[in-house]
């Protein structure tokens, strides 16, 4: 059997292949951004075909500098953007509108009406989640409400609704498979956690139609086949998982208390809770880790929204700083005597505040503040939004067991200012894998152990490495001021208090 693993990562700003060989080191990679689309204010979009073609771009070019064809590719794991919202032609195969990403806000009015008739509780119930225009489905319900003919052709079957992973699986498979996995099942908000079923009062609720929802597996499952005549080879789809779940796995957080946070666009902490099911009393969200053999593993999310896109809003708004991978040495040369705070609600807040109509703005300017005192705002904005997380989490925790050390990934945990910063706030100890895109590999891993050329989960974490743990340098006075100084900021842009 051919021992190369193609896994997939479809993410919010750009698409990335990813060949992995039998040892589990990469062997190629293609990366291609995508246009981001913002038709009105707190609105944004994905044209799904590009994003189709920006996966078959990225994987030839994975093939290629892999020095393989698709033929040597033994499985295929895909990790997605999650909540992003996708409709499309089950015939055809074309989208019926563009796909509703998930920072988009437009149905925050929707989800006010909800919580007005009281009908919060049920959802966050069944589904461990909030009312928030973050989830699928409510933006599924406004594509319903506002598309000409969407409901009716819905409720006639002619029409499929998938995240994005399920769309991929439909492209790659010719449209064979409508078909997800639970881990991004659980993020619509019609999906209940505890019985792994889509809930049918919450869809009654919403009104979308049963017949548009695809059917839900295992993170490691048969999800087809792909279609020679795209990829060039027939390769078994069999590793599914949204992308800070996989994130989770990629990290080998496979045992209760186990947590990692990952630092994309947005930032997103999870806490491995086991098979128990802990209801959050912290406004965090209880969610799918991932779902294998039939067992279902459950977390405790907190959700930022804006991470590495406050980064990306100095470079491309502000044009403080020509490529990312600069802000880390700007804000090092912050003035020390400065203390600025960026709160980055750019597309509101999320956990624990969870306000959609709050928006960003800076606080202590002076003037002398110039680009490094912003940079080093916005990395710090990072730190103080992930200590919000945690501490919620250690109170959503007690009784179960302390959490020590977080394992972090994505592409800001590259900066060790940033790390050591995070780390000092949190007073806790940080570490950083070898290999930074666990999110990827979590795909890859899932799809590697269904095909039998990887190793099981036990055997998996045996070999996650730690390049470097950041422990924590700064003054608890220092700490106890600065959180202060954030918390003070927050409360200025809130408009709801929880």
């Amino acid at each position: 059997m051919a021992g190369y693993i193609l896994a997939i990562d479809q993410g919010t700003t750009s698409s990335r292949a990813v060949v992995f060989d039998a040892d589990m080191a990469i062997a190629g990679v293609g990366q291609q951004e995508f246009t981001q689309h913002f038709p009105a204010s707190g609105w944004v979009e994905h044209d799904a075909n590009e994003i189709w073609q920006s996966v078959l771009a990225t994987i030839e070019t994975a093939l290629a500098k892999a020095g393989i064809t698709a033929a040597g590719i033994a499985a295929i794991g895909i990790t997605n953007q999650r909540e992003t919202v996708v409709v499309w032609d089950r015939k055809t195969g074309e989208p019926l509108h563009h796909a509703i990403v998930w920072q988009d806000r437009r149905s925050a009015r929707f989800c006010d009406e909800l919580k007005g008739r009281g009908l919060e509780p049920t959802f966050t119930a069944k589904t461990g989640l909030l009312l928030d225009p973050y989830f699928s489905g409510t933006k599924l319900a406004w594509l319903l409400q506002n598309v000409d003919g969407l409901k009716a052709r819905a409720a006639a079957g002619e029409v499929c609704f998938g995240t994005v992973d399920s769309w991929l699986i439909y492209k790659l498979t010719g449209g064979r498979a409508h078909v997800t996995d639970a881990t991004n099942a659980s993020r619509t908000l019609i999906y209940n956690i505890a019985e792994n079923t889509w809930d049918d009062e919450l869809l009654s609720i919403l009104d979308i139609p049963k017949a548009m929802l695809p059917e839900v597996k295992d993170c490691a499952a048969d999800f087809g086949i792909t279609d020679p005549d795209t990829l060039g080879a027939a390769i078994p789809i069999l590793g599914v998982a949204g992308d800070q779940q996989a994130a989770v796995i990629g990290n080998a957080c496979f045992e209760p208390g186990m947590m990692k946070s990952t630092y994309g666009t947005g930032c997103f902490a999870l806490l491995n809770t086991g098979t128990d099911r802990v209801t959050s009393t912290n406004r965090l969200l209880t969610t799918i880790a991932y779902r294998l053999d039939g067992v279902t593993t459950y977390a405790l999310e907190g959700s930022i929204f804006i991470a590495g896109a406050a980064v990306q809003w100095l470079r491309d708004e502000l044009g403080f700083i020509k490529v990312s991978s600069e802000v880390g040495a700007l804000a090092e040369g912050a003035d020390p005597a400065q203390r600025v705070y960026l709160v980055p609600a750019f597309t509101g807040l999320g956990a624990p505040y969870w306000d959609a109509d709050a928006r960003g703005a800076i606080f202590g300017l002076t003037r002398s503040t110039g680009p490094a005192e912003f940079a080093r705002a916005a990395l710090e904005s990072v730190a103080y939004q992930t200590y919000d997380l945690l501490e919620a989490m250690k109170k959503d925790w007690q009784g179960h067991g302390a959490t020590t050390v977080l394992r972090v990934d994505g592409g800001m945990v590259a900066s060790d200012w940033t790390m050591q910063r995070l780390s000092d706030i949190l007073d806790a100890s940080v570490d950083r894998p070898t290999l930074l895109e666990t999110t990827v590999l979590g795909a890859a891993w899932l799809a590697g152990w269904k095909a039998g050329v990887w190793p099981d989960a036990k055997g998996f974490a045996a070999r996650w490495k730690r390049d470097r743990r950041f422990e924590p340098a700064m003054q608890a006075d220092d700490r106890r001021e600065a959180i202060a100084g954030w918390h003070d900021s927050v409360s200025r842009c809130l408009t709801k208090r929880n």
